[in-house]
């Protein structure tokens, strides 16, 4: 007997292919073959003049969809009636979500097989689950169905509803969405709290103190009893110091005298503090936490980690990719175990079995969290991946690995430092044993050498030793605005609101940046002047489209049509056509919406009105009687256009670009010029033969009005060569970057040494003194207050590099450094009878690692 078995993709067939009967032919749908119409051309013409053609859905008859099969579908569909004629039996094999199982609804209603057909459902592609997905073929779930219908109608209405109101009132081509504008409007309320937001200037005192020949770093706390104001001491909405706080504010007056104060003073150890705590292992992923630490640690987009995820679920490598539930499998559990064992020995495997469940109430606990595949896990090198799918791959494997470890024991330290009438307070961390840190540490990819760099010991001293200054510094520091969202935080804001669902993650973020209603600078989501307008609209007319809590319940209310609690049609009628319903809030409220009001938006700081035109947003300003506008560059964020910024917009525009001069070595013109990333100087026109000529950003705190034409020669002299290092006879330059001035040692082969430049001590890269560059790489890299590690054992130089090559005992155990290398020493190798040769290999096989993709890439390019 034949079988003909329909996957979404050919990845997936390829995969499933390798663990049926020989007797069973497995063809891919390529996804949907039918959805909604997309564009009023795709309406056939004996429908197009019905009310209801455009929205695509026949909301007098019981809200019933238009399905149309795309013409880039009809041929699959022809290939899949074809290959079932020949077929005795149908399994229908798409993923396990409501939309798998739509699309196999689908399926099923134009394939219209007259074969007994079944649905085929796994959680992961292994030989193992295959089998017993075979032994357990069910019908089609209606309710399931019925959930992802409803989700895909009720989105069709919103946005098809919605949005030529929003084109009529604002600009044409924008859009709403049911989950699209929620999100944005959260977007638009943190730029609004940074707009608000009144900044506070405060100073400290910093201090490098020495004992031992070990500096760590030290910052004032207390004068004369009094605690030192910190940020969290000022209200952001007035700036001022927040009522009955008991604090000392100092300005730059005060620091200065006590900094002196201090110089003259005797420093102290007065008392030393040890806290111990307990880390207990992450649960395993689901999908929005690994959509969360895929854009934290590998700056992977919401969209590239679901696709590449996709991808390792196909080959068979991890679990379905599309889960809310923590729940490991008992089979996960034991291959997770005997992972900890091999890998890092019974005493970092936890005594009991951990099991998690999931906070959110919704989590479906019988679906599982995203895990390796299979009843024994592939090593990350032993999973024959490459690039980004194994960056991937790893971080699932590690968090999963880990969720079966001890936990990692920690000492908080604290020591307070006493001098004159000030105390200074210098905190650090002691990793008494890694447990779970060995395999997985959040926000990075490198658990050795983040274990390393987590640890910020003290030098030996104990109380009333006393310390030897080497440094100290006066600090001026600003209160910071609340963060923007990234990916990963607007992710997390969503679920703990319960807006989304693991599916629609990537598609929110996606769609909100793809539609021009936010972008993304430096991982930051920034909202666009027409998602304030858009927003202040809806938030007007109809607040609970852009209320957190109203599209929570609408997404609870899909969860339980899918379970059979509530009938699907009583709630579409009452959401679109019901007394209150959407249909009538538009049709009532159109003609209450001023166009001109929409399309404006106002702040009450700004002297001119900003306003959203066909080609974006521009500014109209009042002057003399006579309107002006001019065009907003897109580089300026609603939360940072203020009068000063408007002014310059009108100069520009009134003045053209200003010409500085013309540069002596060719006659070319010197510009300054406001770009999309912010202002700069330009050597040159834009020609043909020269599309781009030089150009540099101006440094920090510049204005374009600050430059003249020196400093715009000694700006496009960048980088500039500084002179060379005494030591090493290797060139030091200096240049401007994306967080600022810097200097930079080229050591060659052994790589790059930097230091940022600091422009408030008169540090300037056009004029940056090989002395004072030579000062400021003798200070060390600063490393959280932590001591330099002393080496155990100096092995000798390596000869290849002649750097040192030496031994050292870090937080779980001992290990090999050279350079930047470090390189964990095996269990069974005896530290102190390590020699040169085998420190050389163990750096070697380390290396080899790292080569074949190093290569591949340099093939590519």
């Amino acid at each position: 007997m034949s079988t003909l078995v329909i996957v979404e993709s050919p990845t997936k067939a390829k995969t499933i292919r390798n663990y049926l009967p020989k007797n069973y032919k497995v063809i891919a749908s390529m996804g949907h073959i039918r959805d909604l119409p997309q564009s009023a051309k795709d309406i056939p013409e004996k429908i197009k003049d019905q009310p209801w053609s455009k929205l695509g859905v026949n909301v007098a008859d019981d809200f019933a969809p238009l399905y149309l099969i795309p013409k880039s579908k009809i041929k699959i569909v022809q290939e899949l009636k074809k290959q079932i004629k020949t077929a005795d039996q149908l399994l229908l094999a798409t993923d396990e979500d409501r939309e798998g199982e739509s699309i196999s609804w689908h399926l099923m209603e134009v394939l219209k097989p007259k074969v007994p057909t079944k649905r085929m459902v796994f959680h992961e592609i292994t030989p193992e689950a295959i089998e017993e997905a075979l032994k357990q073929c069910r019908e089609i779930d209606d309710k399931l169905v019925r959930a992802q219908e409803t989700r895909r109608i009720l989105d069709r209405l919103v946005g098809y509803t919605l949005s030529p109101l929003i084109w009529k009132k604002i600009a044409f081509g924008l859009s709403a969405g049911r989950v699209q504008s929620a999100a944005v409007s959260t977007v638009v309320r943190r730029e609004r709290e940074r707009r608000s937001f009144k900044k506070a200037a405060y100073w400290d005192i910093s201090a490098n103190l020495e004992f031992d020949k070990i500096s760590f770093e030290s910052k004032l706390s207390s004068v004369s009893g009094k605690r030192l104001a910190t940020s969290k001491d000022f209200d952001e909405h007035t700036g001022k110091i927040l009522e009955n706080k008991d604090i000392v504010l100092l300005g730059e007056k005060e620091v200065q005298d006590l900094k002196q104060k201090a110089l003259d003073s005797t420093w102290q150890v007065k008392s030393l503090e040890e806290r111990s705590a307990t880390r207990k292992p992450a649960p395993p992923f689901i999908t929005s936490t690994l959509q969360q630490e895929a854009n934290r640690k590998l700056g992977m987009s919401a969209r590239n980690t679901m696709r590449l995820a996709q991808s390792l679920y196909e080959k068979g490598l991890i679990t379905y990719m599309r889960t809310d539930s923590t729940h490991l499998s008992a089979q996960a559990i034991t291959a997770t175990r005997k992972c900890v064992k091999e890998m890092y020995g019974n005493k970092y495997l936890s005594e009991e079995v951990r099991t998690y469940k999931s906070s959110n109430k919704r989590a479906q606990d019988a679906h599982e969290a995203i895990r390796p595949a299979g009843s024994a896990f592939k090593t990350p090198k032993e999973s024959g991946l490459t690039g980004k799918d194994l960056a991937l791959y790893e971080l699932i494997w590690k968090r999963t690995v880990a969720t079966q470890m001890t936990d990692a024991e920690l000492t908080y330290l604290t020591a307070e430092i006493e001098v004159a009438n000030m105390v200074f307070k210098s905190s650090g961390k002691r990793i008494d044993f890694p447990g779970f840190f060995r395999a997985y540490v959040e926000g990075t990819d490198d658990p050795f050498s983040a274990l390393e760099s987590q640890e910020s010991l003290f030098p030996p001293f104990k109380t009333g030793d006393a310390l030897n200054l080497i440094k100290s510094e006066c600090q001026a520091h600003e209160t910071m605005p609340p963060a923007r969202y990234t990916e990963a935080s607007l992710i997390k804001k969503l679920e703990a609101e319960g807006v989304g669902r693991p599916s629609t993650y990537a598609t929110i973020i996606s769609t909100i940046i793809d539609r021009g209603y936010v972008t993304m600078n430096n991982n930051a989501l920034i909202p666009t002047f027409t998602a304030f307008a858009v927003t202040s609209l809806l938030e007007q007319h109809f607040p609970h489209l852009v209320d957190l809590g109203f599209t929570a319940n609408m997404e609870d209310t899909l969860d339980n049509i899918a379970t059979g609690e509530v009938e699907w049609l009583p709630y579409l009628k009452d959401f679109y056509s019901g007394d209150n319903g959407l249909a009538k809030q538009v049709m009532q409220r159109e003609s209450q919406i001023n166009p001109e009001e929409a399309r404006t938006i106002s702040f009450d700081d700004l002297d001119g009105l900003i306003k959203i035109g066909r080609y974006g947003a521009y500014l109209e300003l009042n002057k003399g009687g006579e309107i002006c506008k001019a065009t907003i560059p897109n580089n300026i964020a609603p939360a940072d256009l203020d009068n000063e910024s408007i002014d310059r917009i009108f100069k520009l525009k009134e003045e053209g670009p200003q010409i500085l001069g013309r540069h002596p070595e060719n006659d070319k013109p010197i510009f300054v010029l406001d770009g999309k990333y912010g202002p700069y100087v330009q050597w040159g026109d834009v020609t043909d033969e020269k599309i781009k000529p030089k150009r540099v950003s101006l440094p920090p705190g510049k204005k374009p009005e600050d430059i003249d034409m020196q400093a715009a020669l000694g700006l496009l002299s960048l980088p500039r060569t500084v002179g060379l290092h005494p030591e090493s006879g290797k060139k030091i330059h200096s240049n401007i970057g994306r967080f600022g001035p810097f200097i930079c040692h080229d050591l060659g082969k052994e790589g790059k040494d930097y230091r940022s430049l600091r422009p408030k001590e008169g540090d300037d890269p056009v004029t940056i003194t090989l002395e004072r560059a030579l000062e400021l790489f003798a200070i060390p890299k600063k490393s959280r207050g932590r001591g330099r590690a002393k080496a155990l054992i100096e092995l000798g130089n390596h000869p290849e590099t002649d750097n040192a090559v030496s031994i050292f005992n870090g937080p779980y155990g001992y290990y090999v450094k050279h350079g930047k290398t470090n390189v964990a020493i095996p269990e069974g190798m005896i530290y102190d009878k390590l020699t040169l040769e085998e420190a050389i290999g163990l750096i070697r096989s380390k290396s080899e690692k790292k080569s074949p993709s190093k290569k591949k890439k340099a093939s590519q390019e």
